[in-house]
C-alpha cells in the first residue's frame, strides 16, 4: 500500500499523459501482487451536459487503474485516476463576450465547451465465470480547467476565440458510475469495457444558474502493466523459500 500511495503522489507531480505512461512502464511490475492488478487505461469518451442544447463532443480518456482481489474471487474493488478526462459538450449557442467586434464575428457560430478533471472512479466489480464482468459505483471529480471556444466560419476562415470559465465551474464534481466488460483471455489479461458516468454535482455555480449536470460514456481497454515481472519474482521468492525449507528440514539435529 505505502507503494501505491508513493506511486499516486509522484503521478500527480507529472500531469501530463506522456509522463504518466513513463512512470507505469517503470514503476508497473512493483506495484502489482497476487491480490492486485495494476494497469494503464484509456480509449474514447463520449460527454454533453443535461438540460443544455448541446451536442455530445468526443474526446480521448487515459489513466491507471488498480483491481484489489477481495475474499471472494469474483468480487473486485476497483479505483484509480483518469487523469485525462475531458468532458463538456458542442454545438453550444453563442452568447455576448462583451465586445461588440468579437460578438459580430461569433454571432452565427458555435461554442465548444472543454471541461477537464482528473476523476477517480471507486467501483465494485463482478468478475463471472465466463470473463464478463460488471461494476457500479462513484466518480469523484476535480476540476483542472474549463474553457468555452468560440468558433465560427468567417468569409472562408475558421476562427476560434477561447474563453476561461474555470471561475465559473464547481471545482468538485461528484456522480454514479456503471459499466460491462470482457476480460481477453491471453496470458496476462485485457479489460475492454463500456462505463456511463452520471453526474449529480451541478456543474454551473451560482444559486440563478440552471442545474445543468456532467454525462459521460466512457469506451475502454485496459492493460496491466508489470504484471509478467510481478509474477516471476513472486514464483522465484516462494521457490526461494520453500528450498529454504526443505534444506533446514534436512540438516542433523544437534
Amino acid at each position: 500500500m505505502k507503494k501505491i500511495l508513493l506511486f499516486i503522489a509522484l503521478f500527480f507531480s507529472f500531469h501530463s499523459a506522456q509522463s504518466q505512461v513513463l512512470m507505469s512502464l517503470i514503476f508497473g511490475d512493483k506495484l502489482n501482487s497476487p491480490n492486485i492488478e495494476f494497469g494503464l487505461e484509456g480509449g474514447a469518451n463520449f460527454s454533453t451536459i443535461s438540460k443544455l442544447d448541446s451536442d455530445y463532443r468526443t474526446d480521448f480518456n487515459l489513466g491507471f487503474y488498480f483491481d484489489f482481489n477481495l475474499k471472494n474471487p469474483s468480487w473486485i474493488f476497483n479505483t484509480g485516476v483518469i487523469v485525462k478526462s475531458t468532458m463538456g459538450a458542442k454545438g453550444i449557442a453563442v452568447y455576448s463576450l462583451d465586445d461588440e467586434k468579437l460578438d459580430a464575428v461569433f454571432v452565427e457560430g458555435s461554442i465548444k465547451r472543454k471541461i477537464n478533471y482528473f476523476n477517480v472512479p471507486l467501483m465494485i466489480k463482478y468478475k463471472f465465470d465466463n470473463n464478463i464482468y460488471v461494476k457500479a459505483g462513484t466518480q469523484l471529480g476535480l476540476l483542472s480547467t474549463a474553457t468555452d471556444v468560440f468558433h465560427q466560419n468567417y468569409y472562408g476562415d475558421d476562427v476560434e476565440y477561447t474563453k476561461n470559465i474555470r471561475d465559473k465551474i464547481h471545482v468538485i464534481d461528484a456522480g454514479l458510475t456503471i459499466g460491462a466488460g470482457y476480460r481477453i483471455k491471453t496470458k496476462y489479461g485485457m479489460n475492454v469495457g463500456l462505463q456511463y458516468y452520471y453526474g449529480l454535482v451541478p456543474l454551473l455555480k451560482g444559486a440563478d444558474s440552471p442545474n445543468q449536470y456532467n454525462r459521460s460514456l466512457y469506451v475502454t481497454a485496459g492493460l496491466p502493466i508489470g504484471k509478467g515481472k510481478a509474477g516471476k519474482r513472486a514464483a522465484e521468492k516462494n521457490a526461494a523459500e520453500q528450498k529454504a525449507l526443505e534444506e533446514k528440514s534436512v540438516l542433523p539435529e544437534k
